[in-house]
Order: structure tokens, then sequence, then C-alpha cells
């Protein structure tokens, strides 16, 4: 069994999702008192939150670096970024570390095509809805189509994210508000809905939702147990 190396604290419900995912999934194929062996890196994310409303994404990507550099120096044989959002340095940090690099958008992406879909709605932080560089990612590797919300609705959803969510609140009128706007996607031609944030599925469920919807921390989760079984 490979070390699996996670980056996590972005926010923590979230990576503690991540932790339970990948150790029940390995028990499922394993047996017995099986667990992954992990070394995680969790950040405070004040921090990371302080940087990104600030724009000052080239200080957050040294952070980024190094937190995988200290992962891999603790003997992970691979990485992960537990969160969609800081996918946007992703490419710097596969680049100065010596271990492969999971990307949360190619692993879902091989998981939206097992379902033959081409065009999906995304939802996630404003950075991930709005900037190119997941869903430009899922476009030009995988021929996807993606959909976003507009505006006001991007709001919507990143305020979910960052002022409950990351706070460890659920809400059902906030429920409520997505699964209107995930409706609209739908409505413009969606096949299914990506859950670009790793904090969403601990809100939206697939009951809220008439297509299929794609939990990308359970999606990455997983195949980071099946990259670190594979011979």
């Amino acid at each position: 069994m490979k070390t699996i190396g996670l980056i996590g604290g972005m926010s923590w419900e979230s990576t503690a999702e991540y932790y339970r995912i990948i150790n029940e999934v390995v028990r499922e194929k394993l047996g017995g008192l099986h667990s992954a062996k992990i070394v995680m890196y969790s950040f405070d994310f004040e921090d990371i939150g302080e940087l990104q409303r600030k724009g000052k994404w080239d200080e957050a990507t040294n952070l980024m670096i190094e937190a995988a550099k200290r992962v891999e120096r603790g003997g992970a044989d691979f990485v992960l970024i537990c969160t969609n959002t800081m996918h946007k340095m992703a490419d710097d940090v596969a680049a100065n570390i010596n271990i492969p690099l999971l990307h949360i958008a190619d692993v879902t992406a091989e998981k939206i095509i097992s379902f033959g879909f081409k065009k999906l709605g995304l939802l996630g932080s404003t950075f991930t809805m709005g900037e190119d560089f997941y869903k430009g990612r899922l476009k030009e590797k995988y021929a996807l189509d993606v959909l976003i919300p507009n505006e006001a609705d991007r709001q919507v959803v990143h305020n979910v994210i960052f002022k409950e969510l990351c706070l460890g609140e659920i809400k059902d009128s906030s429920r409520e508000q997505l699964k209107i706007i995930m409706k609209n996607l739908v409505a413009n031609g969606a096949q299914g809905i990506i859950l670009g944030c790793t904090e969403l599925p601990l809100l939206v469920k697939q009951e809220d939702c008439p297509v299929p919807l794609f939990d990308t921390t359970a999606i990455h989760a997983k195949a980071a147990v099946d990259y670190a079984l594979k011979d």
C-alpha cells in the first residue's frame, strides 16, 4: 500500500471527510483491521482565506508548495490537495515535488465520462466557478462543456461555503437556495452537477438534485485509495 499525502485544513470539515472516506474504502477493499497510510499537512484556513480574499495568490502558492514538500518529506508516495479552489496552483505544486499529484478535476472528469455526459453544471467558490483553472481543464483535457450559475447565484454559493459550511453551519434555507440554482443549471442543459467545493457535499445530497451529482470529495478520496492500492 502506498502512503497517501493530504494537504488539508481548507476547511478541516471537508478534510475530515477525506480521512473518513479513504479509511472506510481501504477497510472495504482489504478487510480486517486495515486502514490507510496517510501523511497530512493541515493549514490554519484563516491564513489561506485571507490570502484568497486579498488576491495574494503568489503567496498562497508558495505556502502550498512548502506544504507539499513537507508531505513528501514525511514519506508520502503521492499527494492530494483536499480542496477544489487551491487547485488553482496545482501545476506549480506538482512542478516542485518529486511525487505525483492526483488532480481533483482529472478524477472527476473520468467519473463524468464514465456516465457518458458532456454538459455539466459547476458549483463551487467564486474562484472555481469564475476562473479558468478548473473548468478550463475540464474543457481542454476532457472536452466537457461546463455551465456556471449567473453572477448573483455564484455569490450565493460562495457565501454558503465560506460563511456557513466552513464554519460548520448546515442550514436548510441554504440547501433550498442551492436546489433552485441546480434546477436552473439543469434547465439550461446540465446533465449532471459537479459539487466543485469539498464542503458542498456536507449540505447537498443526491435527493436534492434531479440529475446525478458528482461529489468531488468522495471521487477524489476514492481515487486516492485506488492509486494507493494499485501495483
